[in-house]
């Protein structure tokens, strides 16, 4: 599997197309098969390639996985090539094995909708950009699966597009991460300038052997960090995030909480020998991850429907991870981002008794009467309250929890961690 790493996001890709195509032909119950054996294929294929990778590389170097040239020209040029490491084994494993688990979900959340197949034609769309971003062996490549799941959620939060809110909110999101996205842009165009490459291995060696300035390094730092700002909803760009909830619960619990919206770590993860070159931006994205975490927590407080409070929430949590990374504890920052993708979408599925299509109430649950009521939301199946008791102590670092030791990390951590290019 190591030599076809490129059949992970093909596979979801397939399925994307067959539903996309044939969904209404072939009805629900084998759009669900094709949505199922996809995803699920996809987390397994992921997982072996996973194991030979340990096996081929106990030193934990870097496979890569070369398709073809995707172009040459006046000295500069990129590969379309795959990737794996340990920080893309990490992202991969979280992705794929989520991803399978909200499609299992979503299939008993959905059996109602008339837009069956194209929920899950976008849904399988996602996995496969989500995997071209992760895997990606250079910024222009992953920035193909940054588009990808840009567009993914554009489509999923405008679901219910006959309904106004929905359509607005799906074109803010776009809007907002257009402005994020000129940034990484601007970054690569530099990339190419100075380094000719926009390859990682390729742009953070001539980094380390003194080939580009400061001042060039500085700038592609902070332009990155303005494309992360826009996929991971912070200061000033996080408005779009909140009005996100319009769409289904489980496209929030997957896209908006446990995958996309932790892109931006990701890539400022995995340009990290760039930033402990450029002790400014380091600071920058620290100051911005700090205000995030504490600005929208407080917008939280004030919120009164659950959807729009774990949405902040879900800002809040991802400033304390760019916060990680700002002060070089890279390690516990993606610590951080896979504990969180766990923790947060089962805070998001908890209470969907009261937030399915067909419910009467679509905001999950309310304040009653000037908040003398208890937020319990109520409903008709009282098995669903059972997570509730488990998952919702863990952003409070409930010790028993998945959660609670990413603070002692983020104490201990030193800059000098990281990982490989």
């Amino acid at each position: 599997m190591l030599d076809k790493l490129w059949l992970i996001p093909l596979i979801p890709f397939a399925g994307f197309l067959l539903n996309g195509l044939f969904g209404k032909k072939i009805g629900n119950g084998l759009v669900t098969a094709v949505a199922l054996a996809s995803s699920g294929l996809t987390a397994i294929v992921s997982t072996l390639a996973v194991f030979q990778y340990l096996g081929a590389y106990p030193d934990h170097g870097r496979h890569l996985d070369r398709v073809y040239n995707w172009f040459s020209a006046g000295g500069i040029g990129t590969d379309v090539a795959f990737q794996l490491d340990p920080l893309s084994i990490v992202m991969l494993m979280v992705v794929t094995w989520v991803g399978f688990l909200i499609h299992l979900y979503s299939v008993g959340y959905m059996e109602r909708e008339d837009g069956y197949p194209r929920y899950f034609a976008y849904l399988n769309l996602f996995l496969s950009a989500m995997l071209i971003l992760v895997l990606g062996s250079s910024y222009l490549f992953i920035f193909v699966g940054w588009e990808g799941v840009g567009l993914c959620s554009y489509l999923l939060i405008g679901f219910y597009y006959d309904r106004d809110y929905a359509a607005a909110a799906g074109k803010k999101a776009f809007i907002v991460n257009r402005i994020g996205d000129f940034g990484f842009l601007i970054a690569m165009f530099l990339m190419f300038n100075y380094a000719g490459t926009v390859d990682f291995v390729g742009v953070q060696s001539m980094a380390a052997r003194g080939q580009l300035t400061p001042a060039v390094i500085t700038a592609i730092c902070l332009l990155l960090f303005l494309g992360a700002c826009g996929k991971s909803a912070q200061i000033p760009l996080y408005i779009w995030l909140p009005d996100a909830m319009a769409g289904p619960t489980p496209v929030s619990a997957l896209i908006h909480a446990a995958t996309m919206v932790t892109a931006g770590v990701y890539m400022l993860v995995r340009s990290n020998l760039l930033y402990r070159m450029s002790p400014s931006a380091m600071m920058v994205v620290a100051l911005i991850g700090g205000l995030t975490a504490l600005f929208s927590a407080t917008i939280a407080v004030a919120q009164n429907d659950i959807k729009k409070v774990l949405a902040y929430s879900t800002v809040s949590q991802l400033g304390f991870m760019f916060i990680g990374v700002g002060v070089g504890a890279f390690t516990s920052g993606i610590f951080h981002l896979v504990t969180h993708a766990f923790f947060k979408a089962c805070l998001f599925l908890a209470p969907v008794r009261s937030s399915t299509p067909w419910a009467a109430n679509r905001t999950c649950g309310r304040w009653g009467d000037g908040g003398k009521r208890s937020l319990r939301p109520s409903g008709p199946s009282p098995w669903l309250r059972s997570p509730s008791p488990v998952f919702h102590p863990s952003p409070a670092s409930s010790p028993r929890t998945r959660s609670w030791p990413r603070h002692s990390l983020r104490r201990i951590s030193r800059p000098s961690g990281s990982w490989s290019g």
